[in-house]
């Protein structure tokens, strides 16, 4: 059986992470990561269009089984939660584009499922990245976007764990 390709996305404004990673029942192995990051003055629809652009290309390249992202969580303020649903928009859209099924996952089980405690703080969350997947990630959004993609593969193999 080919191992499941799945792409975890952790969506921003500034910059959006992904992380590419495979597995079957016995192990996981990471393909890519890394962080797509508009210049910051660049006007709202063009940073969307190069974060579109960036993902379909990841997509395309990685031909994944699916894409793994995080639920909403509440913002700080009103307008960051704006921007980033148009964000988490795009990713949508560029997962429609591609036909790669989309799966949402709450931090809390994100978090619980790759470090055992869904209080983990994001320090956390990268250091057990780091040690499941074997490698250093540079970029806290890479981090977070590959552990959306491990909390995924995790799923897929025992579907009876609770959310």
């Amino acid at each position: 059986m080919r191992p499941q390709v799945v792409v975890g996305v952790d969506p921003g404004s500034q910059a959006t992470g992904f992380g590419v990673v495979a597995g079957g029942r016995q192990q996981v192995t990471h393909v890519a990561h890394g962080q797509i990051a508009p210049r910051s003055r660049t006007p709202l629809p063009e940073r969307l269009r190069q974060i579109y652009d960036a993902l379909l290309e990841v997509l395309e390249r990685h031909r994944p089984h699916s894409l793994a992202l995080e639920d909403l969580f509440l913002a700080r303020n009103v307008k960051s939660a704006l921007t980033l649903g148009q964000v988490r928009g795009v990713v949508l859209l560029a997962a429609a584009q591609a036909g790669v099924p989309v799966h949402i996952y709450p931090a809390l089980v994100v978090k619980k499922a790759v470090v055992g405690y869904g209080q983990a703080s994001k320090f956390q969350v990268q250091l057990m990245v780091e040690q499941l997947l074997g490698l250093k990630v540079a970029g806290q959004h890479a981090a977070d976007a590959l552990a959306v993609g491990l909390c995924h593969l995790f799923h897929l193999r025992l579907p009876l764990v609770a959310l």
